[in-house]
């Protein structure tokens, strides 16, 4: 029993997508890009979300081997983009931040990387039903975990807007406080006045 489960674990373990999760700043005027070296027809994947700075936007891009722009989106707050790679060669991801003038940006972004064609073509020939179920599972664990890594982000946000919320909620109930201590002081000190009784000597 305790075989059959180390082998389990080999298994899964040798199957899983590689799956890449980073947090990365990317300054005002600047642009960061990161690489991956794939074979024709591996599938590819870049899910990101802005964690932080600013507007919560950023410029990203997607470029082939050839220099061909295979995605391209400008002030995107979060994305998710798969495509099957047409060439063999270095795929490069970039996020510019040259919108922006002085506010940086926290950027989660996941880079997922499938099987080459070939190997499941090779591995197609001797695969059973317990190792094609072994790959649905990895895959939808490599999908549970980006969703968690998500998940925070989100909840990173929120509480950040939550916590900006409240604190102007908190220095409006204090200047709205001195307001109206200042109304009644004064009001106080005008009626004093009015009912004052002034004698002429």
């Amino acid at each position: 029993m305790l075989g059959k489960l180390f082998y389990l674990y080999i298994l899964i373990s040798l199957m899983v997508d590689h799956s890449l999760a980073y947090f990365i700043t990317v300054d005002a005027h600047a642009e960061e890009c990161f690489f991956d070296k794939v074979d024709a027809g591996t599938k590819m994947g870049l899910t990101f979300e802005i964690a932080e700075g600013g507007f919560l936007d950023i410029d990203v891009r997607i470029i082939g081997p050839d220099g061909k722009i295979i995605y391209e989106g400008e002030r995107e707050t979060s994305g998710k983009y798969t495509f099957a790679a047409h060439a063999k060669g270095v795929y490069t991801y970039c996020f510019s931040n040259k919108m922006s003038t002085m506010t940086p940006k926290v950027v989660m972004f996941n880079m997922a990387l499938g099987e080459t064609p070939k190997a499941e073509a090779q591995e197609g020939e001797s695969t059973n039903k317990l190792e094609e179920m072994i790959r649905e599972l990895s895959a939808s664990l490599t999908g549970v975990k980006q969703e968690q890594e998500y998940m925070q982000v989100r909840d990173r946000i929120h509480r950040s807007i939550n916590e900006s919320t409240n604190s102007r909620v908190v220095m409006w109930s204090f200047f709205e406080a001195l307001i109206l201590v200042a109304m009644t002081v004064g009001q106080v000190y005008y009626l004093k006045r009015f009912f004052e009784v002034r004698r002429v000597v």
